[in-house]
């Protein structure tokens, strides 16, 4: 594979910090590989990082990282917002510039068959890499978390792709599959009513019969004070980040509450903001940076700078 990889592997761990370090720590200290972003969430308890290179530079330094975490996140302690299934528990791969989604497929098969047998740790695949049907969506893998997961694996037609039809002691399970950009983005609403942003978040995902190729939880955020909905946006061509913002706030308008602010997690297809300046009637003669600026400026994306757009902050890295 001549191309470029992108892997965006999520960890139960987004309080100790120290933790997230050292994991970052084995990524960075890979030969070949651009960590390009990385973010954690108290409240979710929760990290993502984001990194790019070869595909033989990237599962190197994926398997670092998996080592890492598994020595180090224990499942048997860990309590957050955000579903789970075990210490990294979800590593997706990403085809970038001359790689196509088939390679991106074999990867993670072979990937995923890899750190099986290495960790001894049961492996799903999901998505594009899925081997079944049932298991191509990945809520559907998570829906009993690590909790209930324990009981399930054993269970007939519930045995993981690769891996003992059992949890690994402390690290539990682990996702692995190859997918499209996905868009991680979330809105959080001035109201500590779960039950609201719960309401939103299933008139808004697509399996509720709401906005297509749109995942979407309503989650608590304890150390804001207040809810959110928490989405994935799976394809941006089909549901654009403006009509997610439009809908969810229109829907909580309606319930009497505003949007606080909305966030961005992870990177973003330069495309996707460039999609958001265009319907806000962004001047069109302006920087691409200024214009997406001020398409976060009208998303009320917290914290937001432009090389938070993928293509920019590739290039950022690969100029060093």
């Amino acid at each position: 594979m001549a191309g470029l990889i992108e892997c965006v592997p999520n960890f139960s761990e987004g309080r100790r910090l120290d933790v997230v370090d050292a994991i970052a720590g084995r990524v960075q200290a890979t030969a070949g590989v651009h960590l390009l972003d990385r973010t954690s969430d108290a409240d979710h308890n929760r990290s993502v990082l984001t990194f790019a290179g070869s595909a033989d530079a990237v599962t190197t330094a994926m398997e670092g990282a998996v080592a890492e975490a598994i020595a180090r996140i224990d499942m048997n302690r860990h309590e957050g917002q955000h579903p789970r299934i075990g210490a990294v528990d979800v590593i997706p791969f990403v085809p970038l510039a001359g790689t196509t989604m088939d390679e991106a497929i074999e990867l993670a098969r072979g990937f995923g068959r890899r750190i099986a047998e290495h960790f001894d740790l049961p492996v799903f695949l999901y998505a594009k890499a899925a081997q079944r049907l049932d298991r191509e969506v990945l809520a559907d893998i998570r829906k009993p978390q690590y909790e209930g997961l324990r009981e399930l694996i054993g269970e007939p037609g519930n045995a993981p792709d690769f891996g003992p039809a059992r949890l690994h002691p402390t690290a539990g399970a682990v996702a692995v599959g190859a997918r499209p950009f996905l868009i991680a983005y979330n809105i959080n609403l001035e109201t500590p009513d779960l039950d609201l942003a719960k309401g939103i978040a299933r008139r808004v995902r697509e399996r509720s019969g709401g906005l297509p190729r749109v995942q979407a939880l309503g989650l608590e955020l304890a150390e804001l004070g207040c809810v959110q909905v928490s989405m994935n946006l799976l394809d941006f061509s089909v549901t654009p980040m403006w009509l997610a913002w439009e809908t969810v706030t229109e829907l909580a308008y309606q319930e009497g509450v505003e949007a606080r602010e909305s966030e961005l997690i992870g990177l973003v297809p330069l495309a996707a903001l460039v999609d958001v300046a265009d319907h806000a009637n962004v001047p069109a003669d302006l920087s691409v940076e200024t214009r997406i600026t001020r398409a976060a400026t009208w998303l009320k994306a917290r914290d937001f700078e432009p090389t938070m757009a993928l293509e920019l902050r590739l290039a950022a890295a690969q100029a060093k």
